[in-house]
């Protein structure tokens, strides 16, 4: 063969080569996992703007910045419910989860359900279910669409997870002091359990209210004798009862959280002992670990309950500690989300309440700072802001900066009598600020004013202006894709 042959030769082989290598199936890649979504929705119930005000200045004084107030995208919610102009937490947390206005005392259903009291014994224990069988129809929750979806699902509170707040998320009924019966819907298979939640039902449930889980003989107030945190842990569920077995559960390896720590709701902020009780941000941070395990994502509720209770009592010093303490929990989540998603580009984290209470700063008050040993802060008394001079009322006595326009603190006649009061009582743990309007003890009302709404992450943008709370519902699940 000449050399003109060897080159031909040679050229059709590298012609031929180049085709073959043109015509050979292309390599496909590995597919890329969706980054997982993921949204943590914070209630601080009754947590009004006075609230969080107050709270501010009793923790970092009145420059200082909240977690809260550091939220980029803020809007104001109306709270009023369908059939009043000042909501009770069921339909107003009901609202939020669902889309749609419902009566006061009920608890995700339809906006035609009729709250029926329970049936009570003649003790006043509340027996069983009063709804009948066409009062109304379930509402979907944004954490049952997020369980279809197959993301994890999650809900925190420092009150009894039976109560209005966690309820509204998990389940449906005609009244909210149907507690035994709310139980029973967040049982897996079990009698009364909500379908809605699959076959697997909720991944974390941690807070208070054992007694509803519990039958009567073990000092519980289930009649039917169930025993659901039995039945509960057959479900595959860690569980825990107190803070040293809360803490012995490693988050990060552990599919399924149930954790009762109080009989009833979990004590105040103020009073809670840390080697009984972890902390809401510590409840937070755990459920986060729980539900990352979830590769899609996850729907998290956490509550600050207790900030209602103290402001019912109208003893402010407990509502804004727990406040504070709610505050902390946001930040905690916020951290430790950026861990794992640093822009908060695939997790919406949104901060509000259901509604206000009748809380008010009262008088031209100087400046305070912050709370600490020796400053009562916003818990004392009115003080003139050029003199420093304690301020009078028109019968000459001091009066706390805090009050409220009704409670259970009341001076029936003239308040001459109460010129003694001074910042050592009106900072005292249990002092009860005083109030317009005299009503029985702890009975305090929710107030009607709107609330604010602070939001950060993906889909924050979409929260502005003035929203009705049925609103925040579509706004959620349009960021969340459910």
């Amino acid at each position: 063969m000449n050399r003109k042959s060897i080159f031909i030769a040679g050229l059709s082989a590298a012609l031929l080569a180049a085709c073959s290598s043109d015509n050979a199936p292309a390599t496909t890649p590995a597919p890329v996992a969706a980054a997982p979504k993921n949204v943590i929705f914070f209630l601080g119930d009754g947590m009004g703007m006075t609230t969080m005000t107050a709270a501010r200045i009793y923790s970092v004084g009145e420059d200082g910045e909240l977690t809260m107030d550091t939220l980029p995208e803020t809007a104001f919610v109306k709270t009023y419910s369908n059939d009043a102009q000042v909501t009770d937490s069921a339909p107003s947390m009901s609202a939020y989860m669902t889309g749609v206005k419902m009566n006061n005392e009920v608890i995700s259903m339809s906006q035609n359900t009729l709250a029926i009291d329970p049936v009570n014994d003649s003790a006043g224990n509340k027996l069983g279910n009063n709804c009948g069988t066409s009062n109304g129809t379930p509402a979907t929750t944004l954490l049952e669409l997020a369980k279809a979806a197959g993301l994890g699902t999650g809900v925190v509170t420092t009150t009894r997870v039976t109560h209005a707040t966690p309820a509204a998320t998990y389940s449906h009924i005609c009244h909210r002091d149907l507690e035994n019966d709310i139980a029973a819907a967040a049982v897996p298979g079990g009698t009364g359990y909500n379908s809605a939640l699959g076959t697997t039902g909720l991944d974390v449930l941690m807070g208070g209210g054992s007694q509803f889980f519990k039958p009567v003989k073990d000092g519980g107030k289930r009649a039917d004798g169930r025993d659901l945190i039995a039945e509960m842990k057959a479900k595959s569920y860690a569980y825990a009862s107190n803070a040293t077995e809360f803490n012995a559960i490693d988050g990060t390896k552990t599919d399924k959280l149930f954790g009762l720590f109080t009989s009833s709701h979990m004590s105040y902020d103020l009073d809670r002992d840390p080697a009984k009780e972890p902390s809401l941000a510590d409840m937070t941070t755990k459920a986060m670990d729980v539900l990352a395990r979830n590769g899609k994502g996850y729907f998290l509720m956490v509550e600050g309950g207790r900030i209602d209770h103290g402001l019912h009592e109208t003893t402010a010093k407990k509502a804004l500690q727990d406040t504070v303490a709610f505050d902390n929990a946001i930040k905690a989540a916020i951290a430790k989300a950026k861990l794992t998603d640093p822009t908060l580009a695939n997790t919406l984290i949104v901060v509000t309440a259901d509604h206000d209470h009748t809380m008010v700063l009262n008088g031209y008050a100087k400046r305070t700072g912050k709370t600490a040993t020796g400053n009562a802060g916003v818990l004392g008394v009115v003080k003139n802001y050029v003199t420093g001079a304690v301020e009078k009322d028109l019968d000459g006595a001091p009066y706390s900066i805090i009050g409220f326009g009704n409670g259970e603190n009341r001076v029936q006649a003239s308040r001459a009598g109460q010129s003694s009061m001074d910042d050592s009582v009106t900072s005292a743990n249990t002092y009860h600020q005083e109030a317009v309007v005299r009503v029985s003890a702890g009975n305090e009302t929710h107030g009607g004013t709107d609330v604010f709404l602070g939001a950060i992450g993906k889909g924050a943008d979409t929260f502005s202006g003035t929203i009705d709370n049925t609103k925040v519902f579509s706004l959620v699940k349009s960021a969340a894709g459910l």
